[in-house]
């Protein structure tokens, strides 16, 4: 904070305000996070059962080319549908994990394989697709997160205080 609010009324006001914010991230950040996370693969997952809903479901046929694209779009959507249900119960994280964890690599299959898919001038020009990919690295970041709390640890807003 600048040296001018320093100690003053307004800066004691500021870092309390600050604590309590930080403070409740701390409490409900990663539990927020695990759920979302859950509802993303839930609701992705689902999409796949019904033709036409899934927006990845063109490009899942055309990566997995080398399977019956029906059947692999099954099992991916009830691969990811456990994975949502996993994370928003928070049971069996562990195994839930090594579905997400599992699961992506596929999901980055056709930046390899569908080039003209996914990008538009590579490697920054990334289509519609691409980046419906690319934000996975996202998921995987969250899902890391969680990962690091299954033997019980937690956030520390003020680690050492």
């Amino acid at each position: 904070m600048h040296s001018v609010f320093k100690g003053s009324v307004v800066a004691t006001y500021f870092d309390r305000i600050d604590r309590a914010i930080t403070g409740w991230m701390a409490i409900y950040g990663l539990q927020i996070m695990r759920v979302g996370l859950g509802i993303v693969f839930l609701w992705f997952g689902a999409l796949k059962l019904f033709p036409g809903m899934s927006p990845a479901e063109q490009l899942v046929r055309q990566t997995v080319y080398f399977v019956d694209p029906d059947l692999f779009l099954v099992v991916l959507a009830v691969w990811e549908m456990l994975i949502g249900v996993g994370l928003i119960l928070g049971k069996s994280m562990r195994l839930t994990l090594l579905l997400l964890f599992l699961q992506m690599p596929g999901t980055a299959l056709p930046l390899l394989v569908l080039p003209d898919a996914v990008w538009t001038s590579f490697p920054f020009g990334l289509t519609m697709e691409g980046q419906y990919i690319v934000k996975n690295l996202v998921l995987i970041g969250a899902g890391l997160v969680l990962g690091a709390t299954v033997r019980g640890g937690r956030l520390d807003p003020e680690p050492g205080r």
